[in-house]
């Protein structure tokens, strides 16, 4: 088929080599005339694994094609995704204008019947707004259709290419064949859903708001963990265990981040509002991600003393939101650096992938370190606040040797506890073990250990019965 996909954003591009990749011809548009300068010379801008790869093929097969002109991938294509950014508003809904703009650019463009389908996410009913976008500068027809993605930043190629569903909203049974005759390739007729257009339009917000219930009611339960003495990842791992509840989005940390979660929650909220719907369970989803943020910084002013980290130097690992994407849109870690800068901290960071980002938010008040060792050298205390490969097994010894103080606060739960304190550290984690009797009582419980260690909140005790089952204390 000829498609063209309005906006060469994270969803644009992915959804525009996909496409190509199972044959069709694909036109994607961007007004950024650098950005389409940077995707004609295979540079996809953004960094997601396996995507340049899958653009430069794509690209010398003759396949997928990159323009600044709505009008020449209009009259070119029979089917239009509109991928365009949706960023949030002041309202907390989402700000449609640039949707809007590109809309009125492709009905002025139509020389005949499209289809025109939102992939972007939106607000509930936005689909009769683009129909009447269009009849008022277009006297061709068309339909709209709603098609959510699902993809998940450092995995959205497999996603693509293997989804869990394909959601269609349409009333029309020959506009949901043609649609569904393009993920054929990719999902079978049984992954391919059908339904109305208002409820995909919900299934996507309603998707990704129950995805960050999960984290945040294991975050609360997290803090119940630390008050009572219990370890959350046992908890996650006899939870996950259950048929009806399975292992995803299970972990406890410091929140959620991206594009995505905190928006589309908002949005969902702002929606409800209007029609005088509370969704209380959604409110408070919000309300603990924003609480769990400042955990680390609590952790901090425990070891430390409160007010007592300015001049101090702190290693921190990780600014994206999560492994394998250089996105720092609401990351925990960028919130987590501003209030460290305003305490008079001094920060020495390191990233695999997000430090150009963070260098244009950030400038010279964080030192951008080019290794994980590097940032840490002379530290006072190690942050990790992003659950990258490459952080899952440092060299504790040579870490303990570069730093002035041998403390980590593990935001993502990632280092095995027990050998962080058998190597000499101190360590926070989330919700795996407090520093309370109950908790020093668990670590008795356990056998092998055998020496007398510093927890968390500062308390010794002779841990001689403690084994290695990845329990900690904070």
């Amino acid at each position: 088929m000829n498609i063209a996909v309005i906006g060469t954003g994270y969803v644009g591009t992915v959804t525009g080599s996909c496409f190509a990749e199972s044959g069709n011809h694909v036109i994607c548009v961007d007004s950024d005339q650098q950005k389409v300068k940077a995707l004609k010379a295979g540079d996809p801008v953004i960094f997601e694994p396996g995507l340049a790869e899958l653009l430069r093929r794509n690209q010398a097969a003759g396949r997928l094609f990159f323009t600044e002109s709505i009008k020449e991938a209009v009259e070119n294509s029979e089917i239009i995704f509109m991928t365009v950014g949706t960023p949030q508003a002041s309202n907390g809904d989402a700000d449609l204008s640039f949707l809007k703009a590109a809309v009125l650019e492709v009905g002025r463009s139509m020389s005949g019947y499209r289809i025109i389908v939102n992939k972007s996410t939106v607000p509930i009913g936005t689909h009769l707004k683009v129909a009447e976008w269009l009849k008022s500068v277009s006297n061709h027809s068309f339909d709209v259709v709603s098609n959510p993605e699902f993809l998940r930043e450092g995995s959205a190629i497999r996603d693509f290419l293997y989804p869990d569903r394909v959601v269609i909203g349409s009333s029309r049974k020959d506009v949901f064949d043609r649609i569904s005759k393009l993920y054929l390739p990719f999902a079978g007729a049984k992954k391919i859903i059908q339904m109305d257009t208002l409820s995909a339009e919900l299934t996507k917000y309603a998707s990704n708001a129950f995805l960050a219930t999960r984290i945040s009611f294991m975050n609360e339960l997290a803090s119940l963990c630390e008050k009572i003495g219990a370890n959350i990842e046992f908890v996650k791992t006899g939870m996950g265990a259950d048929s009806r509840i399975g292992g995803a989005f299970l972990n406890a940390g410091i929140g959620y981040g991206g594009s995505c979660f905190p928006k589309d929650i908002r949005a969902l909220l702002a929606t409800a509002a209007r029609e005088g719907i509370p969704l209380r369970l959604v409110e408070a989803t919000e309300d603990i991600n924003e609480r769990q943020k400042r955990l680390l910084i609590q952790m901090l002013e425990r070891e430390y003393g409160k007010n007592s980290l300015r001049g101090r130097v702190l290693a921190l690992w990780g600014i994206a939101f999560k492994p394998d994407t250089d996105d720092i849109r609401e990351a925990p870690a960028v919130a987590l650096i501003q209030e460290l800068l305003k305490a008079g901290a001094r920060v020495r960071a390191y990233d695999p992938a997000a430090t150009r980002n963070a260098e244009e938010l950030f400038g010279r008040d964080v030192v951008f370190c080019k290794t994980s060792y590097e940032a840490a050298d002379g530290a006072e205390g190690l942050i990790i606040a992003t659950e990258w490969q490459e952080f899952l097994n440092p060299k504790l010894p040579l870490l303990k040797e570069m730093m002035a103080r041998p403390v980590i606060f593990d935001g993502r739960n990632t280092l095995d506890p027990m050998q962080v304190l058998q190597a000499g550290f101190q360590y926070y984690g989330i919700g795996n073990g407090a520093g309370t009797a109950a908790g020093v009582r668990n670590l008795r419980s356990m056998t092998g250990m055998g020496r007398s260690m510093k927890t968390g909140n500062g308390a010794y005790d002779d841990l001689e019965n403690a084994s290695g089952m990845g329990i900690a204390v904070i």
